[in-house]
C-alpha cells in the first residue's frame, strides 16, 4: 500500500469521526431544553406537554389565615389528572382523581371513596399546570415577558373573579416551572404554588 493511499484512508477516517461528533452534538442540542433553547421553544415545550408528575408546596391565603399543603400532582393527556395530599399529616392520603367527566375523591387512610359524575365544578382546577396551559392556549388575554433568568406567562380568566389572574414562572436554564401565583380581581395573591419537583414524560 503506497503512502498516498494510506494518507487518503486516514483522511477519510478523520472526516468520518468529525462528522459523527458533529451530528451527535447537533442532535444533543436539539433535545436539550436548557441554554441551547430560546424562550419561544421553552414556551412551546411547556404548552405541548402530554403528561407530567410534580410535587408542589401550596400556600392558600384566606381572609383569616394561611394554610399550607404539600401535594403530589399527576396528569396524563387528554383528561386524567390526580392530586394527592402529602402534608399536613391530618389530611395525608386524600386523593382527588378526575377522569373525563368523573371525579373520584378517596381517603386512602380510611379506605373510603366517593365518585361524582358530571360534577359541575370540575372544569377549572386552578392548581393544575395543565389547566393553566389550556387557558393560556385558548385565552386572548395573555402575555409573556423575560426577567432575570425567568420566562413569565400571564393569563386573565374572566369567568372566575377569585382566580382571575394567573402567573407562571419558568426557569430559562431548565425549562421547568418554578412557581405559580393565582390572584383575585383585586390582584391579591390567594394561592401561591412552588414547584419542588417536576417530571415531564
Amino acid at each position: 500500500m503506497n503512502k498516498i493511499l494510506k494518507k487518503m484512508i486516514i483522511i477519510i477516517i478523520l472526516i468520518t469521526i468529525f462528522l459523527a461528533i458533529f451530528f451527535y452534538i447537533t442532535k444533543s442540542k436539539k433535545i436539550k431544553i436548557g441554554n441551547n433553547s430560546n424562550s419561544q421553544e421553552i414556551i412551546e415545550n411547556i404548552l405541548n406537554i402530554s403528561s407530567y408528575e410534580s410535587i408542589i408546596d401550596v400556600e392558600v391565603n384566606s381572609n383569616k389565615n394561611v394554610n399550607k399543603y404539600v401535594i403530589k400532582q399527576k396528569y396524563i393527556a387528554p383528561d386524567i389528572s390526580e392530586q394527592e395530599l402529602l402534608e399536613p399529616e391530618n389530611i395525608q392520603g386524600i386523593k382527588i382523581k378526575k377522569t373525563g367527566n368523573e371525579l373520584k375523591v378517596e381517603n386512602t387512610k380510611l379506605n373510603i371513596s366517593k365518585i361524582y359524575n358530571d360534577y359541575p365544578y370540575m372544569v377549572d382546577n386552578c392548581m393544575d399546570l395543565n389547566t393553566f396551559i389550556e387557558i393560556y392556549k385558548q385565552n386572548d388575554e395573555k402575555d409573556y415577558e423575560e426577567k432575570n433568568n425567568e420566562i413569565i406567562l400571564r393569563i386573565e380568566n374572566k369567568e372566575n373573579p377569585y382566580t382571575k389572574f394567573r402567573i407562571l414562572y419558568i426557569n430559562k436554564e431548565t425549562g421547568n416551572p418554578i412557581r405559580m401565583e393565582i390572584k383575585d380581581n383585586s390582584k391579591k395573591t390567594l394561592i401561591y404554588i412552588l414547584y419542588k419537583e417536576v417530571k415531564f414524560e
